[in-house]
């Protein structure tokens, strides 16, 4: 998953959404007329059983990002000594990282013992060299509008890395291809899918659903009401 009151019937809360999970209303190809209603931004959710281990794939924008190996880049800017562009097989390159991590949805679904390859943050960062009053990074996806923001510490945790492949694939489309942020100790809102630009910043900005009323700082079972 790439909420806060308002007019905008975007904006919808964990609660409402639990409600409608609990009346069986899971995927627009089940009941499409009422899941409009209350979540615009899934309606391209697809029901857990068309994927493996119990994924749920929510999107923001009316298709998924395609990846074509031959143009993709990802920028590396902002606060930074020197900005940095990276194709495919450049970020491949990079010191390779690998762990087995647990993955939390806020709306209250997990997946066990997801397999993770990439890169960890200070050694994507290496060559571009943050300047000292940097504090954080905004991740741009490729799925338009959503964004999102680690503070530096945060994107500076053991496990936290920008993952290039799951379970010893590449990743999949609907799973962020090429590249999507991991980190275990947060909500999958915060684990960016479709990362095309990274932005060293001297603060966190509010992201995507921190704009609709989630926390910012998404810890896993102590943030969003839990």
């Amino acid at each position: 998953m790439h909420d806060a009151p308002g007019d905008d019937p975007r904006r919808y809360g964990r609660a409402a959404f639990l409600g409608v999970v609990a009346t069986g209303l899971t995927s627009l190809l089940w009941a499409k007329p009422a899941w409009n209603l209350l979540a615009r931004p899934l309606e391209n959710s697809l029901p857990a059983s068309l994927f493996p281990n119990g994924w749920r794939i929510y999107t923001v924008a009316s298709t998924m990002p395609r990846f074509d190996p031959a143009t993709w880049r990802l920028t590396i800017d902002g606060l930074v000594d020197r900005p940095v562009t990276l194709d495919y097989a450049r970020l491949r390159a990079l010191p390779r990282a690998e762990q087995v991590s647990d993955f939390h949805c806020v709306t209250g679904w997990s997946v066990k013992h997801v397999r993770w390859a990439g890169v960890r943050f200070h050694d994507l960062l290496a060559a571009a060299g943050p300047h000292a009053d940097a504090t954080a990074l905004t991740f741009t996806s490729a799925e338009k509008p959503y964004v999102d923001t680690l503070s530096l510490r945060q994107a500076g945790l053991a496990d936290a890395l920008l993952a290039y492949e799951m379970d010893g694939l590449p990743l999949k489309r609907e799973h962020g291809a090429p590249v999507r942020v991991v980190i275990p100790e947060m909500y999958g809102y915060k684990n960016v899918k479709w990362v095309e630009r990274i932005t060293v910043t001297a603060s966190p900005e509010p992201g995507y659903w921190e704009q609709r009323g989630y926390d910012q700082d998404a810890w896993v079972g102590s943030s969003n009401g839990f």
